[in-house]
């Protein structure tokens, strides 16, 4: 890439959650690598990332959902318009040579602005089901890249432009790809790692150390637990383990991430596109508990395209009972073999090239090179004409 070249910015924006921000680093990370000068947008929420992949830039943009309610409903507006003329000011400050969304309503303005400026955009869905913000800005994007090939929500007029690149996962994750599944035995310590999303999820703060703790001693003294939960569960979860006799370490976030799941053999937790994608890059056998509140029950269509594979179990939250995850637990610590097995199934759904394919999206359309965005071309892999 030339000095000219490297000058170049590329404008990322993402929800201020870990499923949106997440795969925004890895591609960041990526573009640095070419030497693009990569800016993110984001929400107040985001903040907490930094320093996001090395120390970039972070601009933090005022956004709000639609909520039910007239008042509501005006502030809103209000938050969305302020969000607006700032991503106009940023967009013409950095002149962007393509602005990249990854879901969420902060991403919402940032794209938007360079649409209206004709600047070329790209959007990323991570889930099953396109979400809301990038449903509104589908029908202008110049690219439209999925996670997954079989996405609900997206026009039919629109799919000619979609590019299935997988979801990218940071480096120090994507390394984890062609290492070994840890070593287990069939005596040997269980290492189970928990999370539930960006924010902790309280059903397993509830159900897990209760249920470990009613496993026969010799099995307790064999578990190995990681576990987030949040603060205020904190006490109680560690009672419970520490009167069982199980060793674990609670904590409200993780940013070691690929190290617990390079020396786990099984994860719990949400299914949320981002968690999917590290854990099946990882090659690690999870039961999968979806969050039961999206309308479109996302979260469990991103399991079952795992569970579909043999790499995980899923287990849905009402089904989610101290008595049906002591018989799954049982199972792998009597036969740890399964584990080994599930684990090479869930590294077939892992995709740990999705940043680099990604990337070569974004280099094409910034190059010029993508001219004909109605031209279905395979740009992760190169031109097929």
């Amino acid at each position: 890439m030339s000095e000219g070249e490297k000058k170049r910015a590329i404008l990322l924006a993402a929800g201020g959650t870990g499923g949106h921000m997440f795969p925004a680093e890895a591609l960041a990370q990526d573009l640095l690598s070419r030497g693009f000068n990569v800016v993110l947008a984001t929400d107040e929420r985001g903040k907490k990332y930094e320093p996001f992949a090395g120390g970039i830039s972070v601009k933090v943009l005022s956004c709000a959902t639609m909520k039910p309610g007239i008042i509501s409903k005006i502030k809103s507006a209000m938050a969305l318009g302020a969000g607006y003329l700032q991503a106009a000011k940023l967009v013409k400050s950095i002149k962007p040579s393509v602005v990249v969304g990854f879901g969420g309503y902060p991403s919402l303005m940032p794209v938007y602005v360079a649409q209206n400026k004709r600047i070329p955009t790209i959007i990323h869905e991570s889930n099953a089901v396109l979400g809301r913000a990038n449903v509104f800005l589908s029908r202008k994007a110049d690219r439209i890249a999925v996670g997954l090939p079989d996405i609900t929500g997206l026009d039919e007029s629109d799919a000619v432009r979609m590019v299935v690149t997988g979801n990218p996962v940071r480096p120090d994750i994507a390394a984890l790809y062609n290492q070994p599944y840890p070593a287990i035995e069939q005596d040997g310590p269980l290492k189970i790692f928990v999370m539930g999303g960006s924010q902790g999820a309280s059903v397993f703060a509830k159900v897990l150390p209760e249920a470990f703790a009613s496993l026969p001693e010799a099995y307790c003294q064999r578990l190995d637990i990681v576990q987030q939960c949040r603060e205020e569960e904190l006490s109680e979860a560690r009672r419970i383990y520490h009167e069982a006799g199980i060793k674990a370490e609670l904590l409200p976030f993780f940013k070691n991430v690929a190290q617990r799941l390079a020396e786990t053999h099984l994860f719990i937790g949400r299914s949320g596109a981002a968690t999917v994608a590290e854990v099946t890059t990882a090659g690690r056998p999870a039961i999968f508990v979806p969050y039961p509140h999206h309308a479109d029950q996302q979260q469990k269509r991103n399991a079952d395209s795992v569970a579909d594979l043999g790499g995980a179990w899923v287990m849905t939250e009402n089904g989610f009972t101290k008595e049906a995850l002591l018989a799954r637990i049982e199972s792998f610590l009597q036969n740890p073999e399964t584990l080994f097995t599930a684990a090479e199934n869930a590294r077939k759904a892992g995709k740990p090239d999705a940043a680099r394919k990604l990337g070569n999206v974004v280099t094409a359309l910034a190059s010029g090179w993508d001219k004909d965005a109605q031209k279905t071309y395979d740009l992760t892999q190169g031109r097929h004409d």
